[in-house]
């Protein structure tokens, strides 16, 4: 399952949302969203666990669970739609694997 993880610190790195995560399960991977050009974290990132069972326990214990002094926002990850715009606009808002 994919799961999207908003509200991230700036300065947190994929080995802390690894480690966070592998408290509720098997973690296959995590990706953290960056800057193109700064290569600095934009504060999302999208973690896949092969159990579903462990992957809901993380979304429930971890969904506005306080870190770093942020509020994480964890769901399922909505896939990314055939017509969704390449590049552009204002992506923040749009939780797409």
């Amino acid at each position: 399952m994919n799961i999207y993880v908003g509200n991230l610190s700036y300065t947190m790195t994929e080995d802390e949302v690894r480690n966070l995560f592998s408290e509720h399960g098997h973690v296959e991977s995590v990706k953290l969203i960056r800057d193109h050009e700064t290569q600095r974290s934009r504060g999302f990132a999208f973690v896949e666990m092969s159990n579903p069972q462990e992957a809901d326990i993380a979304i429930k214990n971890l969904n506005g669970s306080a870190i770093m002094d942020r509020k994480l926002v964890v769901n399922q990850a909505r896939p990314k739609s055939q017509n969704q715009r390449q590049g552009g606009g204002d992506q923040r808002r749009r939780h797409y694997a």
